[in-house]
C-alpha cells in the first residue's frame, strides 16, 4: 500500500474517532434539553426561545477559531438546536405554502428540519393557525430589499393580537423554470413580487411571454408541470420538487436582493443586547402630527430603521404608521419614547421585540 493511502487511512480513523465523540456529546446535549423542556412545561415556559437562541449563536461565533465559517457553524447548530426542540416539543410551524416556496426555505432556516411543517394558503391563514393553536409559530414575508413592503402582512400584523418573535433574512435568487425550450414559452407564471424583481431581465429576454400572476413561487411550477409552452420564475428546491428544468439561473434584476421574513408567535421575547422592536401607530388628523410623534425618538436618541405607511381601512384618510427601531422595549429609553407617543397617539401597539440577527 503507497505512502499517501496510510497517511489518508489514517486519517479516516481521527475522523471516525471524533465522530464517536461527538456522537456521544450530541446525546448528552440531547439529554439536557428533554430535561430543560419538562422544566418549561412545569414553569409554563414557551419551548422556542428566540434570545437563548441568539445568545447560543452569538457566543459560538466569537468563540469559533476556523476553519469552519460562521454561515457554516450556524448552520450546524440549527439543525442541533431544531433536534433539541423536537424532543421537547412536536413544534409545528405554519408558513405561507406550498412547498418550496421562499416563506418554506426561510421557515427551515430558522427552524431546521426536525420540526413539522405546516403549508397555509394565505398570510391570513398563518396568523389564524397560530391563534387558534393549530401551529406553534408562523413564518410570513414582510418586505423585499428592491421591491419594499408585503402590504397584507403590515395590515395582518395591525389587527391581529400575535407578537413578532424573531426575523430571519434570506438572500433571494430567482430561476426561469419549465419543461420546454426558452423559445417555445407563451406564458410565465410567478409571484406579483417576483416579477417586479425580474422586469428587466424578462424585458431583455423574453419580451413577448404573458405574464401571469399567481399566490406563490411553488403554484407556478405546480401549473408549469401540467401547461405546455409554459415556464415559472421559482426557486431550485422547486425545481427538484416539480422536475422542471432550469433554463436561467439568478435572473433577478439586482443582485441584492433580501427578502424578510417574520416569526409570530404568543410569546414575548426577552433582551439579548442587540434587539429590534417594531410597533404600530396613528395619529390625530392635525398639521405636524407625525413630526411630534417621531420626536421622542430623537430625544432619547433611538434609531429608527423604517417607517411605512399603510390606510387604517377604518376611516378615508385614516393611516397606521409602521416603524422599527434598534433596541428592546425593556430598555429604558425604548419605554420611555413609546410613553411619551402613547400620549398623543390615536393607537399604539408594540408589535415586538425580537433579536436583530439575520
Amino acid at each position: 500500500m503507497a505512502t499517501s493511502e496510510v497517511s489518508l487511512e489514517a486519517l479516516r480513523k481521527k475522523i471516525d474517532s471524533l465522530d464517536s465523540k461527538i456522537l456521544g456529546v450530541i446525546n448528552q446535549r440531547a439529554q439536557i434539553s428533554l430535561a430543560i423542556g419538562r422544566l418549561k412545561v412545569k414553569m409554563k415556559h414557551p419551548v422556542y426561545s428566540p434570545d437563548r437562541e441568539s445568545r447560543i449563536l452569538s457566543r459560538l461565533s466569537k468563540i469559533n477559531k476556523g476553519p469552519l465559517s460562521p454561515a457554516s457553524l450556524a448552520a450546524i447548530y440549527r439543525e442541533i438546536m431544531s433536534s433539541s426542540l423536537s424532543l421537547e416539543k412536536n413544534l409545528k410551524i405554519s408558513y405561507l405554502g406550498p412547498r418550496a416556496t421562499f416563506t418554506h426555505l426561510a421557515a427551515l432556516k430558522k427552524f431546521g428540519s426536525s420540526v413539522e411543517y405546516v403549508p397555509a394558503n394565505s398570510i391570513s391563514d398563518v396568523f389564524i393557525s397560530v391563534e387558534q393553536d393549530m401551529a406553534d409559530y408562523g413564518v410570513i414575508p414582510v418586505e423585499n430589499s428592491t421591491e419594499g413592503a408585503i402590504t397584507h402582512t403590515l395590515d395582518m400584523l395591525a389587527d391581529s393580537p400575535l407578537n413578532i418573535c424573531a426575523q430571519i433574512k434570506l438572500p433571494v435568487s430567482h430561476n426561469l423554470l419549465s419543461r420546454c425550450k426558452k423559445e417555445q414559452i407563451k406564458r410565465i407564471y410567478s409571484n406579483p413580487q417576483v416579477f417586479g424583481q425580474c422586469r428587466l431581465w424578462l424585458r431583455m429576454n423574453l419580451p413577448y411571454a404573458e405574464q401571469i400572476e399567481v399566490s406563490s413561487t411553488s403554484r407556478a411550477a405546480e401549473i408549469c408541470t401540467k401547461e405546455k409552452n409554459s415556464a415559472c420564475i421559482a426557486s431550485i428546491l422547486a425545481a427538484e420538487i416539480y422536475k422542471l428544468n432550469i433554463l436561467a439561473k439568478a435572473i433577478e434584476d439586482s443582485k441584492y436582493n433580501v427578502t424578510r421574513f417574520l416569526v409570530v408567535g404568543k410569546n414575548e421575547v426577552s433582551l439579548t443586547g442587540k434587539d429590534k422592536t417594531s410597533a404600530v401607530f396613528s395619529v390625530k388628523d392635525r398639521v405636524g402630527a407625525l413630526h411630534a410623534m417621531l420626536l421622542p425618538f430623537k430625544k432619547y436618541k433611538i434609531n429608527l430603521t423604517k417607517i411605512e405607511s399603510r390606510p387604517s381601512k377604518k376611516k378615508a384618510w385614516d393611516y397606521y404608521f409602521f416603524i422599527d427601531l434598534q433596541g428592546h422595549i425593556q430598555d429604558k429609553k425604548v419605554k420611555r419614547a413609546f410613553d411619551e407617543l402613547r400620549q398623543d397617539a390615536t393607537y399604539l401597539r408594540i408589535l415586538g421585540s425580537y433579536p436583530d440577527i439575520d
